[in-house]
């Protein structure tokens, strides 16, 4: 299995975590693990104003000018910036490291990449993992807490030690730790970006054909529909479907493609994508969609 579902008990309170970064999921991270933390946790970030605004909204902890501060008062440090910021941290940590015999538990929140990312730091002696969270962040530190627990957390430690510490904080905020490799990190969050971030786009595109069709509300219209597929979707898997295609309705997908091309032509290319790759798919579950389905999608008329 690439996966594995792991808990951990006899979790410890560590004596002060630290957190770079002072966005929303650095936010929600203070305020979850501060009670695992005997000091308050202690936040840094390049912006004085978003400092402020965290220390406002998030009651129980401090900020530091200094990254420095981070590794000289804290054994857990959490990197929670943008994924192309992280390098940058690493190298000026790995700076601080070569002038310190401290040796924190460092971890970043980064979902498309695993503990190497940290190698400059676990290099110089510092335990070194990456701890994704599977869900999105609004900017509600509170309801994003009580939304991780339960979640499922990504976790890839740079030893066994690591990943046993990784496990302890995913616990402390009340989450399910999923053992990712390294190697598979890109593959996991792709697979994640195309649930949730595509899913997005296609709802967007979807309300924008109904309004084009002269629907007043579409996301209303949209809702009890998509409710019912996305929770049919997660109990049954792929045994969900329903639809033209499902039936093999020829004409129907061709009245769609027709549709499409006169009234919301950008709309065509994603309709087609989606429609074959559930052919696909239906193909690869044993079914035998009817081959004219694919000549219905086929605009250049090179599907025989």
């Amino acid at each position: 299995m690439i996966c594995r579902i792991v808990d951990i008990m006899n979790i410890d309170i560590f004596r002060r975590i630290g957190i770079v970064g002072s966005g929303r999921v650095a936010r929600a991270l203070a305020l979850g693990l501060k009670p695992a933390s005997h000091e308050p946790p202690l936040l840094w970030g390049r912006s004085p104003e978003q400092l402020a605004e965290a220390e406002r909204q998030v009651d129980g902890i401090e900020t530091t000018p200094t990254l420095g501060a981070l590794f000289q008062t804290c054994n857990a440090i959490a990197i929670a910036v943008a994924d192309d910021a992280i390098a940058g941290i690493v190298t000026a940590l790995a700076i601080a490291a070569s002038t310190t015999e401290a040796s924190p538990f460092v971890f970043h929140v980064s979902g498309r990449s695993g503990a190497a990312l940290l190698a400059p730091l676990h290099d110089a002696g510092w335990t070194t993992a990456a701890i994704h969270p599977a869900m999105t962040f609004t900017g509600d530190p509170a309801g994003e807490v009580a939304r991780m627990a339960g979640a499922r957390f990504a976790v890839t430690g740079s030893s066994a030690d690591a990943a046993v510490q990784a496990r302890q904080i995913v616990a402390l905020l009340g989450g399910v730790a999923v053992e990712i490799p390294e190697e598979r990190r890109a593959l996991y969050h792709a697979a994640l970006c195309h649930a949730s971030n595509h899913l997005v786009t296609l709802l967007a595109d979807a309300a924008q054909a109904l309004e084009h069709a002269g629907v007043d509300a579409p996301r209303a219209l949209l809702a009890p529909l998509v409710q019912a597929a996305l929770d049919n979707s997660l109990d049954r898997g792929f045994g969900a479907l329903s639809g033209p295609l499902l039936r093999g309705d020829v004409q129907t997908i061709r009245d769609h493609v027709a549709a499409l091309a006169a009234h919301d032509p950008d709309l065509v290319a994603a309709y087609r994508a989606m429609a074959v790759a559930t052919i696909d798919r239906l193909e690869h579950e044993g079914a035998r969609p009817d081959a004219a389905l694919r000549r219905a999608l086929d605009s250049s008329g090179a599907v025989p």
